[in-house]
This record gives structure tokens, sequence and C-alpha cells, in this order.
């Protein structure tokens, strides 16, 4: 569970990084300002997926609560309930 959460926060850290080659130096940058905005990307896209589960959890609710059940019963039932309090 810990992977799952850390993932994009590494992900976002490596967005900021710059690598170049010239010949057989290898260079590596760290730019602050791609890593910002990769994170805020990465924030945005899980609000977004958050708001959209919410919004379905409220319409499978709203369905829910607007089912309405008809039962025809045939015979008359008696109940006997001897735990009356």
């Amino acid at each position: 569970m810990r992977t799952i959460i850390m993932l994009p926060l590494v992900a976002a850290a490596l967005a900021g990084c710059n690598v170049s080659k010239e010949g057989n130096a290898v260079t590596v940058q760290y730019d602050q300002n791609t890593a910002e905005n990769a994170a805020a990307d990465v924030g945005n896209f899980a609000e977004n997926v958050g708001g959209a589960i919410a919004n379905d959890v409220q319409q499978t609710a709203n369905k829910v609560q607007n089912t309405d059940v008809d039962v025809t019963v045939n015979q008359d039932v008696q109940t006997n309930n001897t735990n009356q309090q």
C-alpha cells in the first residue's frame, strides 16, 4: 500500500530531472519548476478521480433510494412476535 502512495511522488520528482549526454559525459539536472508542475498535475488528477468516484457513488445512492418494490401476497399471513418490548 505504501508503494502505491509513494509511486506518484517518485514519478513527480523524476519528472523534474533533465538528463543530457555529451560525448562520454552525462549531466543530470534537477528542475524544481518542472517537478512542482508534475506534482500539481498528479494532485489534480487524484482530485478529479476522487470527484468522479464520489459522483458515481452519489448517483448509485440516488438510484437505490428511488427504487419502489411492490409485493403481492395471495394469502393472509399472520406473524407471532414474542419479543415485543
